[in-house]
């Protein structure tokens, strides 16, 4: 029997993923130091690894995942392009990273304990994903 957990955790991954993707891409053409580039775009590439995993859970399951909540999304949408605009730095790009990553991170650690009864596999892609997250905040600390 499939647990359901398994698939609540999946879903909030995918969406997790979805909005880190989203992020990365919104600030890529604004970085100019070549290391941070190199950060984010390992980071993304990261994040579309584990995407494609996760995918292949919830075909396994037919569920078709998780998009971001859209009035998350618009509201980072919306504090990223303005503080783009006011102040378009590393700086600023490393503080909007970190401020997403530590969000990201907090979350996917309540829904890991949330959905206990998830399988190890989904447990284990969902650990990868927050050192992901966290490895890219460690990474671009020197830009704040």
């Amino acid at each position: 029997m499939i647990e359901p957990d398994t698939i609540k955790l999946l879903r909030e991954c995918d969406a997790g993923i979805k909005m880190g993707i989203a992020s990365i891409d919104e600030v890529l053409d604004y970085v100019h130091d070549k290391t941070l580039g190199k950060y984010l775009a390992d980071c993304k590439d990261e994040h579309n690894r584990l995407k494609e995993e996760i995918q292949i859970l919830l075909d396994k399951y037919h569920d078709d995942g998780k998009e971001p909540n859209p009035m998350a999304k618009s509201m980072s949408w919306m504090k990223t392009n303005v503080k783009l605009v006011m102040n378009e730095s590393d700086e600023t790009i490393a503080d909007l990273m970190t401020d997403g990553c530590n969000m990201g991170v907090k979350s996917l650690n309540k829904y890991l304990n949330q959905y206990k009864a998830a399988d190890e596999k989904t447990k284990d892609i969902t650990k990868q994903l927050i050192n992901s997250e966290e490895k890219l905040v460690v990474n671009i600390r020197r830009f704040l």
